[in-house]
């Protein structure tokens, strides 16, 4: 009876850890602040204000394509000048806020939210919505409005590079392989593309790896709860999630659906850039405990890509 007693234990708790999170065993009392957090001590802040840590808010509008400084020494200094407030109310715009131009609460928090970490804005457009397409069907008089956008050039695979390979770095945990190839398998269905695994990543188009730590650069992770992952456009291959994010298999309170954050960043990987519409899954923020799929604005905007 003891030892039967002691496997129900046993496989009770695998069944229990397996729920976790991928990161939650390791920090699962882990208090830091977030990496998006100053923003709360700033909000408020409008044009002519001069407060400590406003230098961080225009790092991160920086690091997000909105604001370009050519002498280097405003961009380090904490006053609240005239291409801040531009940048602010183009972020405004972007996602749907009203545009004040100062840090208030709302977008306070839409910009503290969990994202991806490419750039909203990468080809010298104001709007996330720069490409959309009036889209009309002969057979109704309904038409729709699409907010899908792609890197500058329009890079993607060329004709030759439909069937595409993937493989995923050492030290990729393995419960994450399944929900990635779920993600490439969603693709393949609403688009031409075929993918498929190969255990040796060094020969695959696509890379996929966990990474963390921050290097000082702009491809660089966080720490917990703010960038949750990035991917290159085509056709560089690269696909990096933050390790040190609390990742799961479907919708854990606390923690990021890999297959909803693969769909994403996948995405980029084939050349779509960020949408505006919410439920887009190339919208560029993410809660976490959701799931999302694909959107049928992802699909007019990978299909208009492709000419397919």
């Amino acid at each position: 009876m003891a030892s039967k007693a002691f496997l129900i234990l046993s496989f009770t708790l695998i069944v229990f850890i397996s729920l976790l999170p991928f990161a939650a065993l390791a920090n699962f009392n882990d208090k830091k602040s977030l990496p998006f957090d100053f923003l709360k001590h700033l909000q408020g802040c409008h044009k002519g204000d001069k407060l400590k840590g406003i230098h961080k808010l225009k790092t991160y509008l920086e690091h997000f394509g909105y604001l370009h400084y050519k002498n280097q020494s405003h961009a380090n200094d904490d006053d609240f000048d005239e291409l801040l407030e531009f940048a602010l109310k183009t972020y405004q715009l972007n996602y749907h806020l009203k545009v004040t131009g100062s840090l208030d609460s709302q977008t306070v928090s839409k910009m503290i939210m969990p994202r991806c970490g490419v750039p909203d804005i990468v080809n010298d457009t104001t709007r996330m919505d720069s490409g959309k397409k009036n889209h009309h069907h002969s057979s109704t008089i309904l038409h729709t409005v699409s907010h899908y956008t792609f890197f500058r050039g329009n890079p993607k695979w060329p004709a030759s590079k439909y069937s595409l390979t993937y493989g995923f770095l050492p030290q990729t945990p393995t419960r994450a392989m399944n929900p990635v190839a779920k993600a490439f398998q969603t693709w393949a269905a609403n688009t031409h593309f075929r993918f498929s695994r190969v255990q040796d990543y060094t020969t695959a188009d696509i890379k996929i790896g966990f990474h963390r730590g921050n290097h000082g650069d702009r491809n660089s992770f966080d720490g917990r709860g703010g960038i949750l992952a990035h991917a290159f456009a085509p056709q560089n291959g690269r696909f990096h999630f933050d390790a040190d994010e609390r990742w799961a298999v479907g919708a854990i309170q606390g923690a990021y659906d890999v297959e909803t954050v693969a769909l994403h960043e996948i995405g980029h990987l084939l050349g779509l850039e960020h949408s505006s519409v919410e439920g887009a899954i190339m919208y560029p923020t993410i809660s976490a405990g959701t799931t999302k799929g694909l959107h049928r604005d992802d699909i007019q905007g990978i299909r208009a890509l492709y000419n397919v």
